[in-house]
């Protein structure tokens, strides 16, 4: 900051354009960028790794607008130090096709790290991103070459902490020790239905500190030096995340909206925002900063120094370590290793010959096992169910601190945490070097359902392995039994479900699940064992399509879908007709979405127009009408429409009518 541009003209220009841009709209929340203007000058114009033209650099410090609705705050920022956001996208502000939506969006403008707007999952993104420094810096930083050495900064307001999740990422933030995390937690007292003091009474600091935490409290959020200071403080501590409470008034500068929940969630109004302007001592124009505040915010140079100076830093390492340089420009490129392909293809081609009837879900371990030795980017780990979910392998590691004090492993033990474990996996893979894969039951895929969407929207690459996924859970009975899960998330737009029926398929799909650039992957195994089935060699082939004709017929009369377990049903069921002389054809599906995108030739090869169609899932039927048809319409679905029993798996299949006897009973039913 230069001395001619006090902290205070620096804060009342996000304290404008907040209030511009949202008046303009007629539509956002100017409260909370109005009440952390002078938290952002302290941490953005004093502390923050950054190059504004360069947002991808490697070594930059993180930085995540948790209370996502103050998005303004962020697009002044980044308008203000000389990102490519020029002042008209600020003025489309919640526009169609604006760089500049209501809530930050990840990979639209530069410079924002993370898809922020359901509360807390920024601050778990955060947690993410840091787990994911420590990680990187201990497998990559050598003596004398620190190449990686950031830190990550994190906004977050009342909603954020009051919100579940957080509880979660917090006490694993603290459990870690990540001491390069920062949070800055602006103590307005105020949320949408007034002030929180009728529902939101914690001890917040004393609830940090009993997490492990560095708290900083107290902080009088309008003074910059304070916050300054405080920061200063925080990047000392080398054993603990830190959170710098800091007590603000929302919309800070409004005469007539300044601590109230007016304040929050609404256009100031003309009135309020002239009189705003009266008050700050604002005499320029809507959307109109001087040029010294622009000199003063802008961090062009200075980033450009930054990246110059680690560029020289990386080159040295890389003529003192050049294999390790190699492997982390390809790991932070997400470029999979050259040896990957040969490993996938020998796996596949390794349990087709061994032919194992096994449960999908040890089929998946199997599977880990034999890629994970080439994949040094993996990451595993569970919601307390290592030993059911098998998402570990023989050679992982528990991620704990060594001897020396630094982060190691490549399992992480989430604890009983599911949306904790989704949304971290979605920082880590946010911030680079790692592609993660974490396990839970099917049934609790609800406790993490916003953060899967999350993935989704922002088209990570993330893995999400569920096990017990049907009915087949048995005797624990209907609240562990999913018969809705499957179909509801092939239903988020980008996420690919695969159910495998077998060992080959379940290779397949891991390796479709790793190779995958542009969204995430559920991965979805069964508890009991699965038969094998015989395939050839273009049957084999035809898996990574999604879906495939796994059994075929001279003359066929009709068509048999299936995925998963129930994909044997299906061919006892052929079978069974076979013997009445009525020939069918078994399509395994193990992914709807990979399928749904092949050409119209493919499709029509493997589901023939005019043939009637009989598909099985021990799940909800409604999701299969779109390949039989209606529900009178000439096809069937044979599948459970309630939840389930308790009782062991064959008698639950079998009181629920799942069986093969029943699916050639369909077949008939449509034929006729």
């Amino acid at each position: 900051m230069t001395a001619t541009v006090p902290s205070a003209l620096l804060a009342n220009a996000i304290r404008a354009l907040a209030m511009d841009a949202v008046q303009q709209a007629n539509s956002g929340h100017p409260g909370m960028p109005m009440g952390m203007a002078e938290i952002a000058v302290a941490l953005w114009n004093r502390h923050l790794r950054h190059n504004p033209a360069n947002p991808r650099w490697a070594d930059r410090d993180r930085f995540v607008v948790s209370n996502g609705h103050g998005s303004m705050l962020l697009y002044a920022l980044l308008h203000l130090t000389g990102y490519d956001l020029p002042i008209d996208e600020l003025k489309k502000f919640r526009q169609l096709h604006s760089k500049t939506p209501g809530h930050p969006e990840y990979g639209l403008t530069p410079g924002v790290e993370t898809t922020t707007g359901p509360l807390g999952q920024g601050i778990t993104n955060a947690v993410g991103m840091a787990l994911a420094e420590e990680l990187l810096a201990g497998t990559f930083n050598r003596p004398g070459h620190r190449i990686v050495d950031h830190r990550t900064y994190v906004f977050l307001g009342d909603g954020c902490l009051m919100e579940g999740i957080s509880h979660e990422a917090a006490s694993l933030a603290g459990t870690w020790g990540l001491s390069k995390l920062i949070a800055l937690y602006d103590d307005n007292g105020i949320s949408i239905d007034g002030k929180t003091e009728g529902w939101f009474t914690d001890d917040t600091p004393r609830r940090f500190a009993a997490y492990g935490w560095n708290v900083i409290a107290d902080v009088d959020g309008h003074d910059a030096d304070a916050v300054d200071a405080a920061i200063q403080a925080a990047q000392r501590e080398t054993r603990r995340p830190t959170l710098i409470c800091c007590k603000t008034v929302i919309g800070k500068g409004s005469p007539g909206r300044a601590g109230s929940a007016k304040a929050h969630g609404e256009a100031l109004g003309k009135d309020e925002v002239a009189a705003t302007r009266a008050a700050l001592g604002w005499s320029h124009a809507p959307f109109e900063i001087p040029d010294a505040v622009y000199a003063a915010w802008n961090a062009r140079e200075c980033g450009a120094l930054l990246e110059q100076d680690w560029n020289a830093r990386f080159s040295a390492y890389a003529q003192a370590h050049p294999d390790l340089a190699a492997e982390f420009r390809r790991r932070m490129a997400g470029d999979l290793p050259d040896g990957f392909d040969a490993a996938l293809a020998g796996l596949v081609e390794a349990v087709g010959a061994k032919a194992e009837t096994v449960a999908t879900r040890k089929a998946s371990q199997g599977a880990l096992a034999a890629l994970a030795p080439v994949l040094p980017e993996l990451v595993g780990g569970s919601a307390d169910l290592m030993g059911s979910v098998f998402t570990n392998w023989p050679a992982s590691r528990v991620v704990a601190r060594g001897a020396d004090g630094s982060l190691g492993g490549n399992i992480v033990n989430f604890g009983v945490r599911e949306f904790a474990m989704a949304a971290i996996t979605n920082g880590m893979a946010l911030h680079g070097g790692f592609i993660a894969e974490t396990g839970t039951f099917l049934t609790f895929a609800d406790y993490s359902r916003n953060a899967l969407r999350m993935a989704a929207l922002m088209k990570l690459r993330n893995i999400f392995v569920f096990t017990h996924d049907s009915i087949g859970v048995g005797e624990d009975g209907p609240t562990h039994q999913p018969v809705e899960h499957v179909a509801s998330l092939r239903l988020i737009p980008g996420m690919h479900v695969w159910r495998p029926a077998d060992t080959v398929e379940t290779a397949v799909a891991w390796g479709a699940a790793v190779r995958r650039r542009d969204g995430p992957t559920c991965l979805v195994f069964s508890r009991q064992n699965t038969q094998f089935q015989t395939r050839s060699a273009e049957a084999t082939a035809g898996i990574a399509r999604g879906g495939y004709v796994l059994a075929d017929a001279g003359q066929a009369r009709a068509v048999i879908i299936a995925t998963g377990s129930e994909v044997e049903l299906a061919v006892k069921a052929r079978d069974l007709l076979a013997a009445e002389g009525i020939a069918v054809r078994v399509v395994s599906m193990p992914c709807t979405h990979v399928f749904d995108a092949q050409d119209a030739a493919y499709r029509a090869a493997v589901l023939p127009r005019g043939l009637p169609r009989v598909a099985v899932e021990a799940g909800v039927t409604d999701f299969w009408r779109k390949y039989v048809g209606a529900v009178d319409g000439g096809g069937a679905v044979v599948g459970i429409d309630r939840f389930g029993e308790s009782a062991p798996a064959k008698d639950v299949y079998r009181h629920f009518g799942i069986t093969a006897e029943n699916v050639a009973a369909a077949v008939k039913s449509v034929l006729n």
